[in-house]
């Protein structure tokens, strides 16, 4: 730019290469900004593919203030309408300023306000939590630059490669429209159809099916910015980045059986799991880990680092962990925050960019229309959840609940008013887009690099452990015999042949198909040296401790105090709660005349609803429980689900009850008699589940 003569007003004035005027913030000049808060380096020119080109779809500017305007004259999301969401922060605790010139990576120890919603995707807003789905993993981050949100999901890659098929999927995805039902869940003739005709889906089918989709809290599941994005630094420099949420507390999802009778027995099992942690002081945290690569590695890699279907294994590329984030405060009200809050992937601030991905440019167009229609108008951003926490200064105004209007005469800039009137001019420290240089024709076509759909779903899959890939093959047999049309399910099977033979013949012979249908036409051959990714693993990266889980402990009246208190106090050592369930609600007296009050009923405290049991009743308490069908179904379904099951004495005769006679057992049914015993067996609730336990009971 070039300076011309010196403006009235207390701003600087410049002339762009095509004539026009670019006044610039100075002195007492409020910076521009727009309504995340992001400072804007110029608001006389949109984003094109070169001085001449288009116009581009990214330039997150020119839409926010062109749709502001538009929408001047004067309802539950369609996706991830079932959501739950908490207050917290992330501190950084390792510098990328080296990468990145966002302030939010600069200074080791700072912490930045966040709020986090967690969802399903397929689910409307009353649906249950443990459905078999997609969780969302949004965050909202209030920068001193601006809001950043990073709108991700629980698993790592995502069903289509272009943002033009979203409505296709989401349609085939959600009830089928003549009918309205099945609700939540995928398990149905229109989903399978879309997938089994769209081979980019079979990587993510693969996640679907396996356990990442049924996360046992959402304290125990990964995130995922899913895309690749860019971080520049100072210089101007661009380093590809993909970003992880690793949860402290390490991984853990349920079992199918388990899954549907937790929202038989509480549809809120997520949403109390998250509620209860924080209100007790045991804040979930994750930790913020960034795979860093440049175009070297972006050209030797085997798959297209901008293909959505696709990850980089940390094993190539290893995640670095530089942040933290922590949930320690629940919304003060649940439709103000947690339903109101507006995530869109183009809130970004100065040091993080956009790349080519198609999935990611067409949801930075999307989002901004889906929040607008849902929250009534173009002044969404005024709600205060929504609002940055930092100074932001435009000329957008009026419209549906317009809370903020410019003040003064000046709605309109360049101006000559001087200040206040003035308003907000550029800054020299606005917005800036990564300079990448782009060529070639206008065309509606998808890059050849993405035409490989099978490896990594191979790789995923053989990257887990022989339980995992059992739950991922009974899991197919499942939905697709829930599909009327043979047909589709025939050609679903077809794809899997290209992902692992033994898993598709497993697949076909629980559907009763035979012969195997010929494998479907492959537009590139299979990679068949892929290495397995234990990064992949759930049971690989479990956590290490019993803490954060319940352990779930039935009692009667005379129950021996010395040794619940032992087993109570060696769980709550562990940084596990403990739950007491009793024949009522209004509790037991124990051994030492203790009255003790109990959080749960027998009829209404399934085992489901823990991730360990404990059975201590006395003998008069046994030989009555022993004709209760919910505490026979409470031992048997924490046998058949791989539980650790501590017990007394006396629980003999329940146990004997339910079928667990002393021949029928293995070494996760523990008999308990001192606080050692007690202390021992907590230990060996680390490990969660005893699998082996699955080759002999099948209630998957």
């Amino acid at each position: 730019m070039v300076k011309t003569s010196h403006n009235p007003t207390s701003s600087t004035t410049h002339t762009g290469a095509g004539g026009e005027t670019h006044q610039t913030a100075g002195g007492d000049t409020p910076v521009m900004t727009t309504q995340q808060g992001v400072a804007v380096s110029d608001d006389q020119n949109t984003l094109r593919a070169g001085a001449g080109g288009p116009a581009l779809m990214e330039d997150f500017h020119f839409r926010e203030k062109i749709f502001h305007f538009d929408h001047e004259r004067i309802p539950e999301r369609v996706v991830h309408a079932r959501g739950y969401g908490a207050h917290g922060y992330f501190e950084l605790t390792d510098s990328l300023s080296d990468v990145c010139k966002a302030d939010i990576f600069g200074n080791v120890g700072e912490r930045t306000p966040a709020f986090v919603r967690f969802s399903t995707v397929a689910g409307n807003k009353g649906s249950a939590d443990v459905v078999r789905d997609v969780r969302g993993f949004a965050v909202k981050l209030y920068t001193k630059q601006g809001n950043w949100d990073l709108v991700g999901n629980n698993i790592p890659v995502f069903f289509i490669q272009d943002a033009i098929k979203f409505p296709d999927f989401v349609h085939a995805a959600k009830q089928e429209p003549d009918r309205d039902f099945p609700q939540a869940q995928t398990a149905h003739d229109n989903f399978w159809d879309f997938v089994s005709l769209s081979p980019e889906a079979t990587h993510m089918v693969c996640w679907a099916m396996s356990d990442r989709a049924i996360p046992r809290s959402f304290r125990f599941m990964e995130g995922f910015g899913v895309h690749t994005f860019r971080l520049i630094n100072d210089e101007g420099h661009s380093t590809y980045v993909k970003f992880h949420w690793k949860p402290k507390l390490g991984l853990q999802s349920v079992v199918w059986n388990e899954a549907l009778k937790i929202n038989g027995a509480d549809p809120d099992f997520h949403r109390r799991d998250l509620w209860q942690a924080i209100n007790s002081g045991n804040f979930p945290e994750w930790e913020l880990g960034v795979q860093l690569f440049d175009d070297d590695f972006a050209d030797s890699f085997d798959f297209d680092i901008l293909d959505p279907t696709k990850l980089i294994p940390e094993e190539l590329v290893p995640v670095r962990r530089v942040g933290r984030l922590v949930l320690d405060r629940m919304p003060d009200n649940f439709f103000a925050e947690t339903e109101q809050v507006a995530f869109c992937t183009q809130n970004v601030v100065p040091g993080i960019d956009f790349t080519n991905d198609p999935l990611l440019q067409g949801r930075n167009f999307s989002y901004l229309d889906t929040q607008t229609k849902r929250l009534g108008g173009p002044n969404f951003t005024h709600i205060p959840i929504n609002a940055p926490k930092c100074p932001f200064h435009n000329f957008q105004q009026d419209g549906h609940m317009a809370m903020h209007n410019p003040k003064g005469r000046a709605n309109y800039e360049p101006n000559s008013w001087s200040q206040p009137t003035g308003g907000p001019r550029e800054s020299v420290n606005g917005y800036r887009s990564y300079p990448d240089t782009i060529s070639g024709q206008k065309v509606r076509q998808r890059s050849e690099s993405f035409a490989d759909h099978y490896s990594q779903a191979r790789q995923f899959f053989i990257s887990q452990t022989p339980v995992e890939q059992t739950h991922i093959r009974d899991a197919f047999v499942f939905e697709l015999s829930k599909v009327e049309t043979p047909a589709i399910r025939a050609r679903m099977i077809s794809h899997l042949l290209h992902v692992d033979q033994g898993l598709a013949e497993g697949v076909a012979k629980g559907l009763g198909l035979s012969p195997l249908p010929a494998p479907a036409q492959a537009a590139r051959p299979v990679v068949e040296g892929l290495q397995p990714s234990p990064a992949l693993s759930i049971l690989k990266n479990g956590p290490d401790s019993f803490a954060g889980r319940k352990l779930g402990i039935v009692v009667t009246n005379g129950v021996d105090a010395a040794l619940l208190a032992a087993l109570r106090n060696a769980a709550e050592d562990a940084g596990a709660t403990v739950e007491l369930i009793a024949p009522t609600v209004s509790g037991v007296r124990d051994s030492a005349g203790h009255d003790l009050i109990a959080q749960q009923k027998i009829n209404g405290g399934p085992s489901v609803l823990y991730d360990a049991v404990a059975l201590l009743p006395t003998v008069e308490g046994a030989n009555v429980l022993r004709h209760e069908a919910t505490m026979r179904d409470f031992i048997s379904d924490a046998f058949a689900h791989a539980k650790f099951i501590a017990h007394n004495d006396a629980a003999e005769i329940v146990l004997a009850a339910a079928g667990l006679h002393p021949k029928a057992r293995d070494r996760g049914v523990i008999a308990i008699h001192s606080a050692q015993d007690a202390a021992s067996f907590i230990q060996t609730c680390a490990a969660l589940r005893l699998w082996e336990r699955e080759g002999h009971v099948h209630a998957v």
